[in-house]
């Protein structure tokens, strides 16, 4: 059978003999796409962050984490393709793989991209059919979204040193679909937030994410002494985060959350 070529989402190729039935994914959020795809008898490896299907943890081989992937195990699962993220995966990891498995890498910073990389996963797998149909609902929940006046936000993601998600990442594009301002909008990526900076901004509404850090409750006192006069609001980071068919979800998510 000749080989097919796929560029992925960082310019690079990867040739495939066929639809793959050996896939190894080390991205929780495209994880839980393939199992949408209906993919579920070819994935044979996943991290130890893919808890979406809860099921796959019992099922499939947890090859590590997204930044500390085991290497050997990945190669006794001799994988047909292997699916990781620019942001997520070490370089170093990515290129070692990609000496001996066809690696493919998405590089997702805004909707555009998420759908992009759905379409390309689907042409991989032979799954565009399914993948049209959840294409056209995460679509059709985005046009749905009611923008209200813009309001300046801050999305927090990290405590001790606080953090915040920034221009270039796709919580900052998810911000901006639901017609937020991010109030650390000039600074790019993940900026750790200053003395300096926390006095300087004055958001209107914080968010208080469920991941990478476990906000909670009993954090709400703590971020309101910093901002006394904000909407404190604590939200489900994979809706804002997961570029997946999570985003099928997020966008009534996004439409309920109170903002007014």
């Amino acid at each position: 059978m000749p080989l097919e070529s796929f560029i992925d989402q960082t310019g690079s190729e990867i040739r495939l003999s066929g639809s793959p039935t050996r896939i190894v994914s080390l991205v929780p959020s495209q994880t839980e796409l393939l199992y949408h795809l209906g993919l579920e008898p070819f994935v044979v490896g996943i991290t130890k962050y893919c808890v979406h299907p809860t099921q796959w943890r019992e099922s499939k081989t947890v090859v590590g984490g997204t930044k500390t992937p085991d290497l050997e195990v990945i190669s006794r699962l001799q994988p047909q393709l292997i699916i990781g993220n620019k942001e997520e995966n070490r370089k170093a990891d990515i290129q070692a793989l990609r000496s001996n498995f066809p690696v493919w890498i998405s590089d997702v910073g805004n909707l555009d991209d998420a759908l992009g990389m759905i379409r390309s996963v689907a042409a991989m797998t032979d799954t565009y059919t399914i993948a049209s149909g959840i294409i056209g609902q995460i679509e059709e929940g985005f046009a749905r979204i009611k923008k209200g006046p813009p309001k300046s936000a801050l999305y927090l993601m990290w405590r001790k040193p606080w953090m915040a998600a920034g221009a270039g990442t796709f919580i900052d594009a998810m911000l901006g679909k639901i017609g937020l301002r991010n109030c650390i909008g000039d600074r790019r990526r993940y900026p750790e937030l200053t003395p300096d900076l926390i006095a300087a901004i004055t958001p209107e509404i914080v968010f208080l994410s469920s991941e990478p850090f476990p906000f909670r409750e009993k954090h709400v006192k703590e971020v309101r002494a910093l901002w006394p006069q904000s909407r404190i609001l604590l939200v489900d980071g994979e809706m804002f985060s997961w570029y997946g068919s999570r985003l099928i979800q997020a966008a009534d998510y996004f439409s309920a959350l109170a903002l007014d």
